[in-house]
């Protein structure tokens, strides 16, 4: 029987019992799930991992075969130097639909204009104040184009927006205008009408949205932002919010952690914060990506969203 460490913290174990050991037996992995200090480290095969959990030193899993990761994001644990097992990542079905909804909803919300209309529940009705756009008229831009931001798109596509995607490297994705490299993302920038960042953060990535890039968006512009909040230069986006080159910002993600209660986006009037919701792994499906790739590497097979150390994600 193997034995596998759920490394997360410990107020998310009742969450996790019971749909990982079902997602174990149903792959038919006989595995033990022990909790930290449980066991000794050289008698784990698998780490469950969260970068907010325990484990930091991965050095004593000597036996460890992988680690699996529960959150999407990698940036916290790819470039710890202890770690020398392969790496997974999580892609499971509740998180992607997650975003999914939370980047629909907000996109619909900026198409719309609905925090002017419930802004002007004033008894004055401002027909003449004109309708929007259909969606094939509004010009939406997806940076990062993963599995997240692929779903994103080509949702948001099938709701007829006109879609142009941005990543690092090529890609081609049915139905979406894609773009790549310094040039495309210039391109990408320059008719963005709703900007939506669903980058991974690396140093190629980081302030990705300065002074200089936001500039180049159409005036007015909306940022969505649930990817990574290193992406962004705070004070570039605050500044250009007060100069109006960009309408809204929608973030969720920040470089600090709750957001401190002293800063400036959470009293700023064009700056909507979200308490990094938009996306969060579901312990039901979560469980059966861990169980899949137990199950994987057990009988040979290639582990599911090995991660490139050198890519970063």
């Amino acid at each position: 029987m193997i034995r596998v460490l759920f490394a997360d913290r410990a107020e998310n174990w009742p969450r996790y019992e019971a749909p990982l050991a079902h997602a174990l037996a149903q792959a038919g992995v006989r595995a033990e799930i022990v909790l930290p200090d449980a066991a000794a480290p050289d008698s784990i095969d698998y780490i469950v991992y969260s970068p907010m959990g325990p484990v930091q030193d991965f050095t004593p899993f000597t036996r460890a075969k992988a680690v699996l990761n529960l959150w999407a994001g990698v940036e916290r644990v790819v470039g710890n130097k202890t770690l020398t097992q392969p790496l997974c990542r999580m892609v499971d079905d509740g998180l992607e639909r997650g975003m999914v909804e939370y980047v629909t909803g907000h996109v619909l919300r900026y198409h719309l204009g609905l925090d002017a209309t419930l802004a002007q529940q004033d008894g004055i009705w401002r027909h003449d104040d004109g309708v929007p756009p259909l969606a094939r008229n509004r010009r939406v831009v997806m940076l990062g184009l993963g599995a997240l931001g692929a779903a994103c798109a080509q949702t948001l596509s099938g709701l007829g927006f006109d879609v142009t995607g941005w990543s690092r490297s090529p890609k081609q994705i049915a139905g979406i205008a894609c773009l790549d490299g310094a040039a495309g993302l210039r391109q990408a920038l320059s008719h963005a009408e709703i900007l939506v960042s669903l980058l991974p953060d690396t140093p190629e990535t980081s302030n990705l949205l300065n002074a200089q890039t936001l500039a180049l968006l159409p005036k007015g512009a909306a940022i969505i932002n649930p990817g990574r909040g290193t992406l962004i230069d705070d004070a570039a986006l605050l500044a250009a919010l007060d100069a109006g080159q960009i309408g809204h910002a929608t973030l969720d993600v920040f470089r600090v952690e709750p957001l401190p209660p002293a800063h400036p986006y959470w009293a700023h009037p064009r700056v909507t914060v979200t308490p990094h919701i938009a996306a969060e792994s579901r312990a039901e499906t979560a469980a059966q990506v861990v169980a899949e790739n137990i199950r994987r590497s057990e009988t040979g097979e290639a582990l599911l969203y090995l991660i490139d150390r050198a890519r970063g994600y």
